[in-house]
């Protein structure tokens, strides 16, 4: 197939949580042979936050750890859609300037060579309905929702009838299963501040727990206003700043264990939505310890993939249990890893992903693409 993506960065992840799945759709979709071309705006937010506070070198880093990975630069003013004219199905994520979405549903109308697909990974749909309202996302061929209360949303508000439920998986070829032996820290969280939306439960299910158990205890994240700071430090825990993502597998071979901390809309509002950072610290078998979320789609098995905690008490008494019981921590940890492998890896959702495709009538035999294409050429 040839493809065409539209999301906010491929190169950055810098508070952009959706490259990690991008990185590792785009990865599977290129080793099937397939065509893709991701497209991000030349000046988007993340890029520049990433330069602005880390210079070019994560930029590089980028280059050198995924050279398949490229993404085309577009000015928005000068964006010549005609780009779409040759593609198979063009995937157009939520985190884009409205202008543009409204720029690629008006040239679908008329143009009817592609499919196009809304992919939608964030609790906006929930949170802000007239935002996702206003995108005319019933010009789409369908809709990609992260998980089943997302799609639930889009049906019941009648805003696209194709509707499909595509988590976030791990990629798998990053991810890997870490080795214990060097495990010289307790715990480890990865994750940004969140806007104030789990203040709170930083400081109930990490801060707290982490304090009162003494643990060595390490934080990576971005966007930690001075207050949080100092009450990570007060508590003995170092703040260790952004991390670029394909580097958090090295950070978790470090760590005794890991805690997922859902932000509230994840919580309340997106019930079944782990997020991705989930996937990913099973994927490299490191015991995970969940503040409150519910698993409504049986994605895993609370107790055998990870420990839920449901208050503060619970998460100390979770904490204390990985420490003194390596055996049942391993156990944990492998059972999750496996769960991964099993069933959450990038390839399981570009598996997916060519189904719905085979939905949409979409020719995905690339062989056949390919030949047509040498035909084409030595004509």
């Amino acid at each position: 197939m040839r493809i065409a993506m539209f999301y906010h960065s491929l190169i950055s992840d810098w508070n952009n949580g959706n490259a990690h799945f991008l990185r590792g759709i785009v990865a599977e979709l290129l080793r099937l042979g397939h065509n893709v071309n991701v497209y991000e705006p030349e000046n988007g937010w993340s890029y520049n936050n990433l330069i602005k506070f880390h210079g070019n070198n994560p930029i590089e880093d980028f280059s050198k750890s995924f050279p398949h990975l490229k993404s085309i630069k577009y000015r928005l003013a000068d964006f010549d859609l005609n780009v779409l004219n040759d593609m198979d199905l063009v995937i157009v994520h939520e985190w884009n300037e409205p202008q543009l979405i409204r720029m690629i549903t008006q040239h679908r109308k008329s143009n009817t060579g592609y499919k196009l697909l809304f992919h939608d990974t964030h609790h906006r749909c929930a949170c802000q309905p007239q935002h996702t309202q206003n995108l005319d996302i019933s010009s789409f061929d369908g809709v990609l929702a992260f998980g089943k209360v997302l799609a639930d949303i889009y049906l019941a508000k009648n805003w696209n009838n194709n509707v499909w439920v595509w988590h976030e998986a791990a990629d798998t070829n990053i991810f890997k299963q870490v080795n214990d032996e060097t495990r010289k820290s307790d715990l480890v969280w990865i994750g940004n501040w969140g806007d104030n939306e789990r203040s709170q439960e930083i400081q109930e299910f990490l801060i707290a727990p982490s304090c009162d158990l003494k643990l060595k205890a390490n934080v990576y994240g971005v966007r930690y206003p001075s207050k949080a700071m100092k009450m990570l430090s007060n508590a003995g825990i170092q703040y260790k700043g952004w991390l670029a993502n394909h580097k958090v597998p090295h950070i978790f071979q470090h760590h005794r264990f890991t805690v997922h901390i859902p932000r509230r809309p994840y919580s309340q509002l997106l019930v079944g939505v782990p997020t991705i950072r989930v996937f990913e610290a099973l994927a490299c078998g490191i015991p995970l310890i969940c503040a409150p979320w519910q698993d409504s789609e049986n994605l895993f098995t609370p107790g055998k993939d990870y420990l839920m905690a449901e208050n503060g008490s619970e998460m100390k008494k979770q904490m204390k249990k990985i420490i003194n019981e390596p055996e049942f921590a391993a156990q944990l940890a492998e059972h999750g890893r496996k769960t991964i492998s099993q069933r959450h890896t990038c390839a399981h959702r570009v598996t997916q992903l060519l189904s719905i495709c085979k939905q949409l009538d979409i020719d995905i035999n690339t062989e056949k693409k390919q030949s047509a294409k040498k035909e084409k050429i030595n004509a």
